[in-house]
């Protein structure tokens, strides 16, 4: 069973595989051409099912399953900001040194220096079985001072509740533990497996 995942990010491809290892996974993009999909829904939840069906039309193959990922963190002290806008904070085709510039000097245009924040990821499953969604959360807090190269988007300001590093700082394995990514593919796998199980 092929499963396809709705992005081009190399950092989304790269933590999805790891988490899916024992999976046939590709980018779409290794299968058709990229195009832009509008992501203009209102919650995570919407823009991955838009992300998911758009992918799932495009590719003209019933039997794939394709994954979609929409995820971003939420800064209490922004009320909740950037959310659903994560990826790009900063403006379109912005980087991921952009988005943290700006939300740092957002935290510190609202007079603090940390604040509690959380990670929301929404997983939305398409295949010719239906259309599926789960979620997965990771909570700890964000600060003006970045510490650390590993990962990707905001994983320099943010340290997860219980730990002192920032997901900069981590090992891969750790975080692979506790992101709000791989609670959701924890959750998806199980969805997937039934699909497989649904065929055989």
């Amino acid at each position: 069973m092929r499963i396809v995942l709705a992005t081009s990010n190399k950092g989304k491809v790269r933590e999805i595989k790891e988490l899916l290892h024992d999976r046939e996974v590709f980018p779409y993009t290794d299968l058709i051409e990229g195009f832009e999909i509008v992501e203009d829904g209102d919650t995570f939840k919407e823009n991955a099912l838009i992300k998911a069906r758009a992918v799932y039309k495009a590719l003209g193959d019933t039997d794939a399953v394709v994954v979609a990922d929409d995820s971003g963190i939420s800064v209490d002290v922004l009320g909740g900001a950037p959310g659903i806008y994560s990826a790009r904070y900063a403006g379109e085709g912005c980087s991921d040194k952009d988005n943290i510039d700006k939300l740092i000097n957002s935290v510190k245009n609202a007079g603090f220096e940390s604040s509690p924040a959380h990670y929301t990821a929404a997983i939305a499953i398409v295949s010719k079985e239906g259309e599926s969604c789960v979620h997965g959360w990771m909570h700890g807090d964000v600060s003006i001072f970045p510490r650390g190269e590993n990962g990707f988007g905001y994983d320099p300001i943010f340290t997860p509740a219980g730990h002192t590093l920032t997901l900069g700082e981590l090992d891969s394995e750790v975080k692979v533990g506790i992101s709000h990514r791989s609670k959701a593919l924890h959750l998806a796998k199980i969805l997937i497996d039934q699909i497989k199980t649904q065929r055989s």
